[in-house]
């Protein structure tokens, strides 16, 4: 729900009524723009529904909001938003590209990846140290070792890190380490770990489940943005649909409609959205067309060789000529690569 006080109103006046509101428990956001005369109300369905603003001597008009995520709305906060992630900014006019191998492997193996993303123009490194497999008997990654092979690599190429985070209590390895959490498919209704994930005040890359809403993405978002961290990232990694000529459905309608209803920045994953890497570089061009703010790229110096997902993963050579390509489509939208 959204209200609006009248114009005129003291400050000591307007401050009253949003204490009674509080007092209730709802939280009070100011929404951005507008002299702070327009605010949102967030909290238990029961307690808005008593509410009678409408009739309040200081309030002009009474907004009923049917979406059910306040904090990632664009009604809220009309401007878009701009997430650093260990500096590099994410969303705004500048498109950036992050990319690493699916797992991180060894020393040598990610030390190659980023010599190779940050000389073709990448802006961050990704790798996974914990990796969720669907099979038991598949690699599960180095854990916290990956982890310092991957910030290694990367820092000696000063290249922030974006790398999944699985279980709440593996936390403190990530932490002053790492540039951004990433919170995968499987993952992203993990509630204990969404909030958490808020708590810690890290950027965090949210990655849209396999067969998730977009509604619910969003609804998944707002557990993080309610602990009062703002840095979130939103990413469409492709959807379970009856299709099996690719791995996945790469939703890009889905980002055009994000960023139409949301102020959070929105990556693409055209690797997990397509498995196939001959088809990353062609979705990776459409994601720019849909509005996009960056592409998370799987690279591998020896995809052949790959413990994970070599299928979908670009040589380094892959890699760079999908960087050459891509620079006049994001010139054509006004940004810059």
């Amino acid at each position: 729900m959204f209200f609006v006080f009248k114009a005129g109103i003291e400050d000591a006046d307007r401050e009253r009524l949003l204490t009674e509101l509080r007092d209730q428990g709802l939280r009070t956001l100011a929404v951005s723009g507008n002299g702070a005369r327009a605010h949102a109300l967030v909290g238990a369905t029961s307690v808005l529904e008593g509410l009678d603003l409408d009739r309040h001597p200081w309030v002009e008009e009474v907004i009923r909001d049917a979406a059910p995520y306040k904090r990632a709305s664009r009604a809220l906060h009309p401007e878009d938003t701009v997430v650093k992630v260990g500096g590099v900014p994410i969303g705004g006019d500048i498109f950036i590209v992050i990319a690493g191998p699916c797992a991180v492997e060894s020393e040598a193996q990610v030390e190659a990846a980023a010599e190779a993303v940050a000389a073709a123009g990448g802006r961050g490194m990704r790798g996974g140290a914990y990796k969720p497999r669907t099979s038991p008997y598949s690699f599960q990654g180095h854990g916290a070792l990956g982890i310092e092979l991957l910030v290694a690599a990367a820092g000696r190429h000063a290249l922030p890190v974006v790398t999944e985070i699985l279980d709440v209590a593996d936390l403190p390895h990530f932490q002053n380490k790492v540039g951004a959490l990433q919170i995968g498919a499987r993952n992203m209704q993990n509630y204990a770990l969404l909030r958490e994930a808020g708590k810690s005040g890290m950027p965090v890359v949210l990655k849209r489940g396999l067969c998730a809403t977009l509604e619910e993405l969003l609804l998944a978002s707002e557990y993080i943005l309610n602990e009062g961290n703002d840095q979130v990232i939103l990413c469409e990694r492709g959807i379970r649909t009856f299709e099996t000529a690719t791995r996945n459905t790469l939703d890009l309608n889905g980002v055009a409609w994000l960023k139409h209803h949301t102020h959070l920045p929105v990556l693409v994953d055209p690797s997990h959205g397509t498995g196939l890497a001959e088809l990353v570089a062609p979705l990776a061009k459409a994601s720019v067309a849909v509005g996009a703010d960056g592409l998370l790229i799987e690279v591998h110096p020896q995809p052949a060789e790959a413990l994970s997902d070599g299928r979908q993963s670009l040589t380094p050579d892959g890699f760079a000529q999908l960087m050459r390509e891509l620079k006049p489509f994001v010139e054509a939208t006004g940004r810059r690569l």
